[in-house]
C-alpha cells in the first residue's frame, strides 16, 4: 500500500471535485471519495436522453480512448503491498457455496457498457460488471469511466449502464447511475493506482421505448415532446372530401409529382398498357405495335342480369366511363364485353393524394427491479497473491496505435491468463502498484471485469481488478499489456461503502 504525502508546509494541492470543498464530498477519513452521478429528477432526464427515437443516444456512443491514457514508458518494479489479510465477499446466489473452477470460457450475464457524455460533449462507453452489493444495485468499472480525468473537476455527465447490451438493445433495462465510489487519491491526485470505481444505480427501467402513438391533432400540438406526421396514401375523392370539410382541410395534401408522358413504343425506357374504349374505337384501331393500336381481343365477361343493367344505365349516363358492349338476356347469359387499345407512356411520378396522420412517442416503461436481481451480481476479492489466474471480460473497439481495427466492439470479448509477478511502474499515472496480465484488446475493454476464480457452470466470479490501462510494451505500435489497480484493504473499504448503499427506484 502507498500513500500520497502532503507537500511541505501542508498544503494539499487538490484540483478535482474536492478541490472547492473537501468536507463536503468525501468522508473524515482519507480513503473514500464519493459523488452523485444524477438525482431522481436528473436521472429521469439522463433516461430519456439514452433511449429517445429508438436508443439512438446509445448506437452513437464510440468506446472512451482519451490521450491522456497512452502510456509511454513502463518497466516493472517489486511485489504487490498487503495492507491486511486476504478476503472476499461471495457472488449473487453464491454467499453460502462453494466455488467450482472450471476454465472453458462462458460469458457472464452480468457485464455490460457503461456510457456517459465527456466533457467534449461527445458520447462513449466503456465496460462494466454487475458487483455483490446489499441492495444489489452496483456496478464496478475503471476510475476513469467516471470521474473526469480531462477535466479534473467532476464526474462524468448522463452515466447508465446497460447489462448485456447489443446493438441498441437493452435486454435487462437500463440502469442510470445514481452514487460514484473511488478512492480519495484518484478523485484528488489522479492517481492511477485507484483506478476503480464503485457506481450504486437505481433500479431497471424497461418495456416499450419510444413507442409512436396515433393522437388527435388537438393532442398533437399541445404535446411538447418527440412527435411526427405520417403521410398515408387516399383516394382522390376522399382526398376531395376532406379538403371540403373545414374541421380537416388542413390535414389533407396532395403530392403533385410529375405525370406520366404519353410516348410511341420505340421510345427508350417506355411501357404499354391497355386502355378501354368503344367497340367503335377499337375496330377502327389498327392492329399491331403502336399507339393506339389494338391491345389483344376482346374480352367477353359473363354476369349476371342484374349487374348487366346497372351497367347499361351507367352507360347512358356516362358512356366514355362505361365503354363495354352489354348484351342482357333473362336467362342467364348476360355479358360485358371490353375492347382495348395499347397505351403507351414514360413513366413519371404520378400525383398523390396523402392524409396527415398526427403520432406522438411516449415512453410506455416500467420498472424492471434491481440489477442484481436480474443479471446477478459477480463477487469481490481483495489482496489476493500475484501470479494468479483470471479471465478478464470487456467491449473491445478502438484501433491499435498503428491503426489497425481488428475489434468491432458489438460483442464482449476476454482474456486468460496468469497475472504479473512484478508490479508495473508507469510513472506519468503515478502508478507504482498496478497489475498486469498479457492481452491484445483495445480501447472500450476499459473498466471490464478481472475475474478471480470464474466458474464456467456458473458464470461466477470475484472481481479482484477492472481494466484500467491497455498498454503497448514491445514498441510495435499493438496493444498487449492491460492493466488494473491492486485491489487491497482500501479497495475493500470504498467497495463495502458502495455496497452498503441503497439508490432506490425511477419509477414505482
Amino acid at each position: 500500500m502507498k500513500r500520497i504525502l502532503l507537500p511541505a508546509g501542508g498544503a494539499i494541492l487538490a484540483t478535482g471535485l474536492l478541490a472547492a470543498g473537501l468536507a463536503t464530498t468525501a468522508q473524515a477519513d482519507d480513503t473514500i471519495s464519493s459523488d452523485v452521478l444524477a438525482s431522481q429528477q436528473k436521472a429521469a432526464e439522463t433516461l430519456d436522453f439514452w433511449t429517445k427515437s429508438n436508443n439512438a443516444a446509445l448506437k452513437s456512443a464510440v468506446a472512451f480512448n482519451p490521450d491522456a491514457l497512452e502510456v509511454q514508458k513502463i518497466s516493472s518494479g517489486g511485489g504487490y503491498t498487503s495492507d491486511t489479510k486476504p478476503g472476499s465477499t461471495a457472488p449473487i446466489g453464491e454467499e453460502k457455496k462453494a466455488a467450482v473452477k472450471v476454465q472453458n470460457v462462458n460469458l457472464p450475464k452480468t457485464i455490460g457498457k457503461v456510457f456517459f457524455e465527456g466533457r467534449d460533449g461527445k458520447l462513449y462507453w466503456c465496460s462494466g460488471t454487475s458487483i455483490q452489493s446489499q441492495y444489489r444495485n452496483l456496478v464496478a468499472t475503471a476510475g476513469h469511466c467516471v470521474y473526469d480525468i480531462a477535466g479534473n473537476d467532476e464526474v462524468v455527465s448522463r452515466w447508465v449502464f446497460v447489462p448485456g447490451y447489443y446493438q441498441g438493445k437493452a435486454p435487462w433495462g437500463v440502469y442510470v447511475g445514481k452514487q460514484a465510489f473511488t478512492h480519495y487519491d484518484f478523485d484528488v491526485y489522479e492517481d492511477f493506482d485507484r483506478d476503480y470505481a464503485f457506481v450504486t444505480v437505481y433500479d431497471g427501467i424497461g418495456g416499450t421505448l419510444n413507442k409512436p402513438k396515433l393522437v388527435d391533432w388537438t393532442a398533437y400540438k399541445a404535446y411538447e415532446g418527440e412527435k411526427f406526421v405520417k403521410d398515408v396514401t387516399v383516394t382522390e375523392e376522399e382526398y376531395k372530401k376532406g379538403k371540403l370539410d373545414p374541421k380537416t382541410t388542413e390535414y389533407y395534401d396532395v403530392d403533385p409529382g410529375k405525370a406520366d408522358e404519353a410516348s410511341g413504343p420505340d421510345y427508350p425506357g417506355a411501357v404499354v398498357d391497355r386502355f378501354e374504349v368503344s367497340k367503335a374505337v377499337y375496330d377502327a384501331a389498327k392492329v399491331g405495335k403502336g399507339q393506339g393500336y389494338k391491345f389483344g381481343e376482346p374480352i367477353v365477361e359473363n354476369v349476371t342480369y342484374q349487374e348487366a343493367f346497372k351497367y347499361l344505365q351507367d352507360k347512358k349516363a356516362n358512356p366514355a366511363k362505361f365503354p363495354a358492349e352489354v348484351k342482357l338476356d333473362e336467362k342467364g347469359n348476360s355479358t360485358l364485353t371490353h375492347y382495348y387499345v395499347q397505351k403507351w407512356y414514360k413513366q413519371g411520378n404520378v400525383a398523390r393524394y396523402v392524409r396527415l396522420e398526427p403520432y406522438i412517442v411516449v415512453h410506455e416503461v416500467k420498472s424492471v427491479g434491481r440489477l442484481g436481481d436480474n443479471v446477478g451480481g459477480q463477487g469481490f476479492a481483495w489482496n489476493q497473491p500475484a501470479g494468479g489466474y483470471v479471465r478478464t471480460f470487456g467491449y473491445p473497439y478502438g484501433p491499435h496505435l498503428d491503426g489497425n481495427k481488428p475489434f468491432t466492439g458489438v460483442t464482449p470479448k476476454w482474456c486468460y491468463g496468469k497475472t504479473a509477478k512484478k508490479a508495473l511502474l508507469i510513472p506519468s499515472k503515478k502508478v507504482e502498484e498496478q497489475v498486469s496480465l498479457k492481452c491484445t484488446v483495445t480501447a472500450g475493454y476499459d473498466g471490464g471485469p478481472w475475474l478471480y476464480k470464474y466458474s464456467n457452470a456458473k458464470r461466477l466470479g470475484y472481481v479482484n481488478g477492472v481494466t484500467s490501462l491497455i498498454a503497448d510494451t514491445d514498441g510495435n505500435k499493438r496493444y498487449d499489456t492491460i492493466t488494473s489497480a491492486y485491489f487491497d484493504g482500501e479497495t475493500n473499504v470504498v467497495y463495502k461503502a458502495a455496497a452498503a448503499s441503497w439508490s432506490g427506484k425511477l419509477i414505482p
